[in-house]
């Protein structure tokens, strides 16, 4: 079993059994596993971060009105599927967060985007593994607050990785 295998693994036993899961009780009983994208090698990249000269602090608005404040820390860019893109790279006091949503949204992937932690790789590079994109708690429940894909963050472009929609 690889490290996402069991990564996922792990997930889907959490939302099974977990009194966090961010499942309803009803959602528990029929919920047969969350649906991914095969790996896909070619979305785990290494790439380099342009720093903003500033990082200013934004408060993202989140799906029930309220706000997170987070600093824009700086741009990612990277080719998929041939086409350029770029992406903002957030930071808070708990890490980096890449919130994105991509052509598929609202079709394979969450309408309002999905989430993924990069990690600093050193020297002014990141490691962004698309494999690992999850939906934020409010695709599987409205109760749920989750900051909102910021319109820098949307992609034209599809990123084929990491979890797919989920139906209930």
């Amino acid at each position: 079993m690889t490290e996402l295998q069991r990564f996922r693994a792990d997930k889907d036993r959490f939302f099974a059994k977990d009194p966090h899961s961010p499942l309803t009780h009803e959602q528990k009983h029929h919920f047969e596993g969350l649906r991914y994208f095969p790996e896909n090698r070619a979305l785990r990249l290494e790439v380099a971060i342009e720093a903003y000269p500033t990082q200013e602090t934004v408060k993202m608005q989140t799906t029930t009105g309220d706000a997170q404040n987070y600093t824009r820390y700086g741009r990612i860019k990277f080719s998929v599927e041939d086409q350029e893109v770029a992406l903002t790279v957030f930071a808070s006091e708990d890490g980096f967060f890449l919130p994105f949503a991509d052509s598929l949204a609202g079709v394979e992937t969450y309408g309002a985007g999905r989430y993924l932690e990069v990690e600093p790789a050193g020297e002014g590079k990141f490691l962004v593994d698309f494999n690992y994109a999850y939906n934020p708690y409010c695709a599987y429940n409205e109760a749920w607050s989750c900051p909102v894909t910021p319109a820098e963050n949307r992609l034209k472009a599809p990123i084929r990785a990491g979890e797919k929609v989920f139906h209930a």
